[in-house]
């Protein structure tokens, strides 16, 4: 078999391949053996057909089938011979495959980029430490209360918090416009839900009162053909109720699957939660700069094959996660082209400081991450046997902490800030860039 391989890009291969033609008519012939012993040709008994019969009738079929077999083959051949590494299958060009000749043919594909993992040494971190005082907790205390508020029906004007149901009617140059109107909605005033001045212009509303709102839609408003327009609003107002916060009993207790401990029982159990949601909020954000550091660090280009198979998995995600009548090839790519450019060149540095550096799993570690997992449940010791019962769920913790180990790794050698902050500050998510 010949091999010849030229570069076309900085991935991209163009790899000429020549099988034997006594490689190819070995292979045509195997297939029609095959096809002797099972044909049902009229006339003669099965496996007594002629082979000069079987030529004339299967002969085409079977050299299109060795074709496609040896085409797999020789590709898999070549690319070991020559110690490529494709990422992703290859476009294949016939360019010879007469009968008692060689299977000329080329594949065009990407390899993966060779490189190595540098840059750590420049990469810097803040690391955030913090801990659950017990004005944090009172704090989750009446975060959890507000959480299970109540209303009750109340005589008198609307304030802010309160519930309105409410009938309303919008229109625009005096035309009502989809979506615009309601009935009978429940609406808390100061919750944000409505565009800007509508929950403003019903704080002091009675039940049975009516009030028009003459707003202007936002200039970014998700519906383009309102956006910026003005608008108005007649709102009847149906119904006030106000808030009524939850008292600290065992019956609020047992929603949260905490019973007969009391309030130190359940002022215990929500500190836990708080201290466990501390530690992965402050590991993620670690986590997070050392792998911004990586990709600034370490650029390299990434395989056109790889980049479309993580746009189309977003895509997939996107109407998983949103739902609706689309398929996800209608989803445009460019809104995920960037996101699944980053995820892609990611795994490519993490996998090879993995491999530069020849970690593996620490299993110790693997199991903590299950037990601090399991931890939230009632029965803990039933999750942690249960991921251990299943491959595919203890395989993505073991990739879990791998990763964690990369960061390990790269912290060894980065500069390392620690800073103390409030639990607040530590919990909060890091705010994206705002766009230019």
């Amino acid at each position: 078999m010949q091999v010849s391989v030229e570069n076309t890009s900085a991935l991209e291969r163009r790899m000429t391949i020549a099988v034997p033609a006594e490689r190819v008519e070995s292979e045509v012939n195997k297939r029609l053996q095959q096809t002797a012993r099972r044909a049902k040709v009229a006339g003669f008994r099965p496996g007594k057909v002629p082979m000069s019969v079987i030529r004339q009738r299967y002969e085409d079929a079977a050299r299109q089938e060795a074709f496609g077999d040896l085409v797999q083959a020789s590709f898999y051949e070549a690319v070991v011979e020559q110690k490529l590494n494709p990422a992703g299958a290859p476009a294949v060009e016939p360019k010879s495959f007469e009968k008692g000749g060689d299977l000329e043919f080329v594949a065009i594909f990407e390899v993966f980029p060779e490189f190595t993992v540098a840059g750590f040494e420049s990469i810097a971190v803040e690391r955030l430490s913090a801990e659950v005082t017990d004005a944090d907790l009172d704090n989750m205390l009446e975060v959890l209360r507000k959480q299970n508020v109540r209303f009750e029906v109340a005589d008198r004007a609307a304030q802010n918090e309160d519930q309105l149901n409410i009938d309303f009617v919008g229109k625009v140059d005096g035309e009502a416009f989809a979506g615009g109107s309601a009935q009978g909605t429940q609406l808390v005033l100061g919750s944000g839900r409505m565009i800007p001045g509508f929950e403003e212009g019903l704080v002091g509303a009675k039940a049975g009162e009516e009030r028009v709102l003459n707003l202007t839609f936002p200039e970014d408003y998700q519906n383009l053909d309102l956006a910026g327009k003005t608008a108005e609003f007649t709102v009847t107002v149906n119904s006030v109720s106000e808030p009524k916060l939850p008292e600290l009993t065992e019956e609020f207790f047992a929603q949260f699957g905490i019973k007969e401990t009391g309030i130190d029982g359940f002022r215990a159990e929500v500190r836990k939660n708080m201290e466990r949601e501390l530690r992965q909020a402050i590991k993620t954000k670690v986590k997070n700069q050392v792998m911004d550091g990586l990709v600034a660090a370490n650029p390299i280009e990434v395989p056109k094959a790889l980049l479309e198979n993580e746009v189309n998995r977003l895509r997939v995600q996107a109407v998983q996660q949103f739902g609706g009548n689309i398929k996800p090839e209608q989803l445009p790519a460019e809104l995920f082209e960037e996101q699944a450019k980053r995820r892609v060149v990611l795994g490519l540095i993490v996998a090879e400081v993995v491999k530069q550096n020849e970690l593996q799993p620490d299993e110790a570690r693997v199991r903590e991450m299950i037990q601090e997992m399991a931890s939230a449940y009632q029965e803990p010791e039933q999750v942690v046997a249960w991921y251990y019962k299943n491959d595919q769920q203890l395989n993505e913790v073991r990739s879990v902490v791998l990763e964690e180990q990369v960061v390990d790794t790269v912290l060894q050698k980065a500069t390392v800030t620690d800073k103390s902050v409030s639990y607040e500050e530590a919990i909060k998510p890091v705010q994206a860039p705002a766009a230019d």
